[in-house]
């Protein structure tokens, strides 16, 4: 059974975020404690309002005690006022910091977490989680420290005031712990489930929004519907059980508290009665113990939020604490010498799928200033070539070599900053067309953007957008066709102007005539520049200076078009289909 230290021990580690704002920190706790001592006094204001004030029976007696109450209510609010902003600066800041540590973690990771990880529950952990953990640190967290003050001193206050009433208050103490600890822990088990389950729906809706259009077109829209209202159902069944034992948490800890206060007032009505207590001291004793009372409530309640945030901060944590699997080299950045790369003897599999080799005793080389096409059936290993030359993942066994050092090496900025990828399905951000062609080099003029756009036969088209080069796109480019998109991937490209060019199928969605000016402008590009190409029409790649054939991770046949057409079987029989289908 773990102690209620270890339960919020995630919470605790979550505080070194707290570090660098010690003196904020610091003047939040000062306003605190200046808070509590002030609310404290008000129960000896309420003691001379009753005794002084109502019972001297002079106007001045009751001015001058109301003058107190009030001076008392003023550093009140003062107090509140610099407790409130500084923590809830700190509850801002800290949710920030911890959002900005998270995100910039996962940029690194490498993209095979991606594969094990659904993106809408690390969405989820990144808004959700840290959304809450705000709440924590910004009322929450301070609400129960204050409570906690508050109710310390209430108690001093109370066998200061009156030691038989207290005694009967303090017995009620156990009474109230043991439901806090008990229903503590369901919460807890009960948050971290709520918070999987609102993660899972909007993984779920996600992933339907990014694919409406299959959806509409397969005219899916009921089932999706009845799918995600389960889903949404699911959530709720968790957080209305998560709600039930947070409830009656709440309702056991008043409950119990109040009764003992009810003991106490008939103890102490019996006292005033014959005279061995003032009303004014009755009276400030039930101040303070209302003050017990609200405190633990306070306290009973803010203890489940506190469990909901230590699940919170746990999943934060582990992402947090999540490495890459891939990491840079430690060897100093030299100049790119000729450019040539190679996979020598290299085997691989994807970490999704450990009993399907992608690629098995692969060698393959890749001149330098030359062009090289892939070529074979879908699954033979050509898009897993491209992955592994700009180090996605690593092989097994063997390796991949730039200028004849190990990739493994290099950092990992030193080698992608020499490569560029223009790749079939093209990536565009929700932003204007200026930012995506310039997302390699953000500095470039604009006379530069131009110029890789007209390269890549897109400028004429970005020119009739309603606001030129400052048209934003949509998400992920939704307001632009096919082949307007991977024009753009070949401007980015362009303007790079890398050493190494990786093309998967870069003009699979032009039409003919786009294709034919942007083929154009390919060989441009290419010329004395390291270059694969994956293609699968064969037209595209006649013109290479070399073809290698692949089927089923291994390597069939290297040459010109016209040797491997004659030596390679697989390699003819393609030909043969696609130029009799162009026929």
């Amino acid at each position: 059974m773990s102690s209620p230290v270890r339960a919020l021990s995630p919470l605790l580690a979550i505080a070194t975020f707290l570090k660098p704002y010690r003196l904020r920190l610091a003047a939040a706790g000062c306003a605190l404690v200046f808070t509590a001592a002030a609310t404290l006094m008000l129960g000896r204001g309420i003691q001379v309002m009753i005794d002084r004030g109502f019972a001297g029976g002079t106007s001045a007696d009751l001015k001058a005690a109301i003058t107190l109450l009030l001076a008392i209510a003023g550093a009140m609010a003062v107090g509140t006022f610099v407790r409130f902003y500084l923590v809830s600066w700190l509850g801002e800041r800290v949710s920030a910091d911890l959002r900005k540590a998270v995100f910039d973690n996962l940029v690194t990771l490498h993209p095979g977490f991606f594969e094990t990880n659904r993106s809408g529950e690390i969405m989820s952990r990144l808004t959700t989680d840290t959304s809450l953990l705000q709440t924590i640190i910004g009322s929450s967290l301070s609400m129960a420290l204050r409570s906690s003050l508050t109710l310390a001193g209430a108690l001093v206050m109370m066998f200061i005031t009156n030691l038989k009433l207290s005694l009967i208050i303090t017995a009620s103490v156990p009474l109230v712990l043991l439901p806090m600890l008990v229903y503590g822990r369901r919460v807890r088990r009960l948050s971290n489930r709520s918070q999987d389950s609102i993660a899972s729906v909007g993984s779920y809706a996600g992933e339907i929004i990014q694919h409406i259009k299959v959806v509409q077109s397969h005219t899916q829209e009921p089932f999706e519907s009845r799918a995600f209202g389960g889903e949404v159902e699911r959530a709720f069944a968790i957080a209305r059980q998560r709600v039930r034992q947070r409830a009656l948490l709440i309702c056991a800890a008043i409950t119990l508290m109040f009764t003992g206060l009810s003991a106490m007032l008939w103890t102490g009505g019996q006292d005033v009665i014959t005279g061995r207590m003032s009303p004014g001291e009755l009276g400030a004793f039930v101040f303070y113990a209302i003050m017990v009372g609200t405190g633990f409530g306070t306290i009973s309640e803010v203890w489940g939020e506190l469990q909901r945030a230590a699940g919170a901060a746990d999943r934060l944590l582990e992402l947090l604490a999540t490495r890459s699997a891939i990491t840079g080299g430690t060897a100093p950045d030299t100049p790119l010498g000729e450019a040539r790369m190679a996979l020598e003897r290299v085997s691989f599999t994807y970490p999704a799928r450990p009993r399907q080799p992608a690629l098995k005793d692969f060698s393959l080389d890749i001149p330098a200033g030359k062009s090289l096409a892939l070529v074979g059936p879908s699954g033979a290993g050509k898009s897993t070539v491209f992955e592994l030359l700009q180090r996605f993942y690593d092989p097994q066994s063997g390796r991949v070599s730039l200028d004849g050092r190990d990739i493994r090496d290099l950092s990992l900025h030193a080698l992608r900053s020499h490569i560029a990828l223009v790749p079939q399905q093209p990536a565009l951000f929700t932003a204007d067309v200026r930012y995506n062609i310039a997302y390699g080099r953000p500095e470039a003029s604009d006379t530069e953007i131009i110029a890789a756009a007209k390269a890549a036969h897109a400028h004429d088209f970005i020119e009739a957008l309603p606001e030129g080069y400052a048209s934003h796109l949509g998400e992920q480019g939704v307001r632009l066709s096919g082949g307007q998109r991977q024009r753009l991937a070949l401007a980015r490209a362009i303007l790079n102007d890398p050493e190494i060019l990786l093309l998967d199928e870069a003009t699979s969605a032009l039409d003919t005539e786009s294709e034919y000016q942007v083929q154009q402008a390919l060989r441009k590009l290419m010329r004395n520049r390291t270059t694969v190409i994956i293609a699968h029409r064969l037209s595209t790649i006649l013109h290479a200076d070399q073809i290698a054939v692949m089927d089923r991770g291994e390597l069939v046949a290297t040459g010109t078009h016209e040797s491997v057409l004659r030596s390679c079987p697989l390699y003819a029989r393609l030909a043969s289909l696609q130029f009799r289908d162009s026929a």
